[in-house]
């Protein structure tokens, strides 16, 4: 069972807007510089405007910059990479209008790393054929990006509310009214509060947080795909979590946020090894080192099971002291920070948890199956990753549909009628309230859906493994606290968040991308379609299969 609403004070305080946008990352922080022109923006982000996934990005942003590539090249190494599943409608929007959306980010301050000949230097990375990722700072490009929005975001008067967490989407007749919000902070605007707004979009990033170890920040709980679910979106794809081949190991009990390997540190030469030395990925697949990030998950850890290893080791003592400082210093600095000179040791890795690549699911501009409410980012499902998110596509689909999503509210806000003063807005799900239904969930429960999922969904899948996390997630359910609190919503999200995960997983009896199931070793093609989850009345999760035509 999962709750129609999160438990809370009612709110103190209220303010109106026309446009909410929730996050501050490259999908959330393009969309609000775009949206001006529909009407007043208000910016809600979790902690601080830059403490999202955005600035962690090590790789870069691909696209067919280079003349000897082509939006067709890129659309095949996508649709490869998302193994049947992707969009390819979606798929060919990212890809033609990726590179006018980078260019546009090199206009608004933007700084990326160049060749001689001054043009925008091009790198490599698993899944791709060609030399398309952009790079800033070697391996800081999400902090060039974040800080070149940023710096826009400072002089564009769009009104901001950091350290707040978005409760719940109010509703008015039918269509999303605003949202109800917690503010960590002081002042006028402390505690919960609503604010009233014409469209909300979700750009909250990723769920990493529902396993041990992750790549992604303490603030990636799933709070966006929880809060669209409670109001009656469609969430799709959720069993396709992409694990990061190359995370740093830093010892059997890590846990929380690890640091992460760029895949482009493969792309300029280094590759994997075992323990005596010797390289694996040789006969795994035509890219070896360079395959795609399911490919490079799995040979690790199958790696890891018949060795009794406890990780792999990256080898980039071919690049070089320069290669290491100049290209990738940040990589470099966080494997002094743990004791390895990667100039003359292998870097100990293994696979953690890294990217959504379903979420709440959208149309081509954006719009969820709940009126008013839009999706960008690592929290929607567009379609354009599929089973497994092409390295360095994720900045790009914020870029992409960020600016769609400002364009296509225009036209939406023109067409929607003016609001009414005959019914309050009010808290999703709150008129199917009513007594036994679940509660806010105790803070203490999030660690053990972390212990749940890291081993029973991580990685390497199972029937009874799955089964059995089913049954010990829906065993917390009954650990429910009276004192609503960050800690408690937080840990409410991310169980539902991982109930839907675990659900998609248990029924998709196959394995393809990023959903790797040991007893259903194979792709098949019965299951070439989706999965898409949502919450009925009674707070019961449906999942429904819809499949793809077959050609």
């Amino acid at each position: 069972m999962v709750p129609r609403r999160l438990t809370a004070p009612d709110p103190g305080w209220t303010i109106d807007t026309d446009i909410i946008v929730i996050g501050s990352g490259v999908a959330g922080l393009v969309t609000a510089l775009r949206a001006r022109t529909a009407g007043r923006v208000l910016l809600v982000t979790k902690a601080l405007l830059d403490d999202g996934s955005t600035r962690w990005a090590q790789g870069g942003i691909a696209a067919a910059l280079h003349p000897d590539d082509s939006p067709e090249e890129h659309l095949r190494d996508t649709l490869t990479a998302g193994v049947d599943l992707c969009d390819d409608e979606a798929v060919r929007v990212l890809v033609t209008e990726g590179p006018d959306a980078v260019r546009e980010l090199i206009e608004l301050g933007a700084e990326f790393d160049r060749s001689e000949d001054g043009q925008v230097a091009l790198t490599r990375e698993g899944g791709h054929l060609k030399r398309r990722i952009a790079h800033a700072g070697g391996d800081a490009t999400g902090a060039e990006v974040s800080r070149a929005l940023l710096a826009r975001l400072k002089d564009s008067g769009i009104e901001v509310i950091e350290h707040a967490l978005v409760l719940d989407l109010l509703m008015e007749q039918g269509r999303v009214a605003g949202v109800t919000l917690h503010v960590m902070g002081e002042g006028r605007r402390d505690g919960v509060g609503a604010v009233r707004a014409r469209a909300v979009i979700l750009a909250t990033g990723g769920l990493g947080q529902v396993f041990q170890a992750t790549t992604n920040p303490e603030v990636s709980t799933g709070d966006g795909v929880a809060l669209a679910l409670r109001a009656g979106a469609a969430v799709a794809d959720l069993e396709f979590v992409q694990f990061h081949p190359t995370v740093m190991w830093l010892g059997p009990d890590a846990k929380g946020r690890q640091p992460l390997i760029s895949e482009a540190v493969r792309g300029e030469g280094a590759y994997l090894i075992d323990e005596r030395g010797d390289r694996f990925m040789a006969g795994r697949h035509p890219l070896a080192d360079l395959a795609p990030r399911d490919v490079v998950a799995k040979a690790i850890t199958t790696m890891m099971r018949e060795t009794g290893a406890s990780c792999a080791y990256l080898d980039g003592r071919n690049l070089g002291p320069r290669t290491w400082a100049n290209r990738f210093p940040t990589i470099l600095a966080a494997c002094e920070e743990h004791g390895i000179d990667p100039v003359n040791e292998p870097i100990p890795v293994l696979p953690a948890a890294h990217y959504a690549s379903g979420g709440v699911r959208t149309d081509l501009w954006g719009r969820t199956s709940v009126p008013g409410l839009y999706a960008c980012g690592e929290v929607a499902c567009t379609g354009v990753h599929g089973a497994n998110r092409l390295a360095s596509n994720s900045l790009l689909e914020g870029l992409v549909f960020g600016r769609r999503i400002a364009e296509a509210l225009s036209a939406d806000l023109a067409a929607q009628a003016p609001r009414t003063a005959e019914e309050a807005p009010r808290a999703a799900g709150e008129a199917s309230r009513a007594a036994g239904e679940p509660a806010l969930l105790d803070p203490g429960v999030r660690a053990e859906v972390q212990q749940i999922m890291t081993s029973c969904a991580g990685v390497l899948r199972n029937g009874p493994g799955l089964e059995r996390a089913a049954r010990e997630l829906a065993a917390l359910a009954d650990r429910t606290t009276d004192e609503p609190c960050t800690e408690a919503w937080e840990a409410t999200n991310l169980h539902t968040v991982a109930s839907l995960i675990v659900a998609a997983a248990r029924r998709r009896e196959e394995t393809r991308g990023s959903h790797w199931r040991e007893d259903f070793p194979d792709a098949d093609r019965t299951w070439r379609g989706h999965l898409v989850s949502t919450l009925a009345a009674d707070g019961t999760i449906t999942t429904t299969y819809e499949p793809r035509e077959l050609s």
